[in-house]
Parts: C-alpha cells; structure tokens; sequence
C-alpha cells in the first residue's frame, strides 16, 4: 500500500516500531506468496477474519486492500455479509457500516 495511503497510527507505529512492523510487513508478503490464492481472494479472507475479531481499523484496511487488488464494492459487502451466520448480525452490521467508511470515499 502506497505510502500516503497508511493511517497515521499505523505510520507512527512504523517510527516508533521499525523493526517490528517491518518483520510484519514481510511476513504478511511471504504468506501471500505460498499460496494458490490471488490477492483480491486473500484480502478478501482477511476481511472477514477482521470483521470476526471485531476490528475496525483492520477492516477498513483490508477493505483498501481488497479494492486495491479488484474487488468491486459488490464483493466487499458479498463478503460481509456472508458472515451473518457465523458471527451475528450486530457484528455484520457493525462490519457494513466500518466498510462503508471506506468505499463511501471510492
């Protein structure tokens, strides 16, 4: 993700953390790169795994990503919304409405 595009909290864990967020960094691209699977589908996946830990700021971001690498808005909510029988509607509701944030700005 280009740069400019990074939440400030995010940069400025990068400042104060360097070495730590950039053995992140690695390794979220050395699991990428194991798999079958094209990056669209991967963030697509983290997606849901972040709605399902509740986090708001890792759904926005893989939100991004997921945009990034071609996913239309039709699929972001596709993917949200899959998960209504598995982690609840509050939850779900709450995920559409962080995605939102994002793809309202698209």
């Amino acid at each position: 993700m280009p740069k400019e595009k990074l939440p400030r909290h995010y940069l400025f864990e990068k400042k104060q953390h360097e070495e730590f967020i950039n053995a992140v960094e690695a390794l979220g691209k050395v699991l990428k790169e194991q798999g079958p699977l094209d990056g669209k589908t991967a963030n697509l996946i983290q997606l849901a795994a972040t709605v399902a830990i509740h986090s708001e700021g890792a759904v926005h971001s893989h939100v991004r990503r997921a945009l990034d690498n071609g996913a239309t808005p039709q699929e972001v909510y596709h993917a949200i919304i899959l998960l209504t029988s598995t982690v609840g509607f509050p939850t779900v509701a709450a995920a559409l409405s962080w995605a939102e944030d994002i793809l309202r700005k698209k």
